[in-house]
């Protein structure tokens, strides 16, 4: 615990250093996707993350575990028709 707070007031000292070390205020970094050469999904994708980051969160926290589902039933019809699968009920005990 005491290398945590020593390596917090580090990072912390460091990063007021190096903000003075840049002369004055800089202008703010604005992030944006880049969407030209896109299209189909991905250009709606890249749309949405630059109109609101909100809108991009909860399609991205409704889409991980959705695209998570879809590839655990994939594979667990592949294991199942390769001969590997597992049942309720069935117990690897011996």
């Amino acid at each position: 615990m005491r290398n945590m707070v020593i390596l917090f007031i580090v990072s912390l000292l460091s990063s007021l250093v190096c903000s003075d070390a840049v002369g004055g205020s800089a202008a703010p970094v604005v992030l944006v996707a880049d969407t030209r050469n896109l299209n189909g999904i991905a250009a709606w994708c890249a749309n949405i993350y630059n109109e609101s980051r909100l809108w991009f969160a909860v399609l991205a926290v409704f889409a991980v575990p959705a695209v998570g589902g879809i590839l655990g039933m994939l594979a667990d019809l592949a294991m199942s028709r390769a001969g590997i699968g597992w049942k309720p009920g069935e117990s690897s005990k011996h």
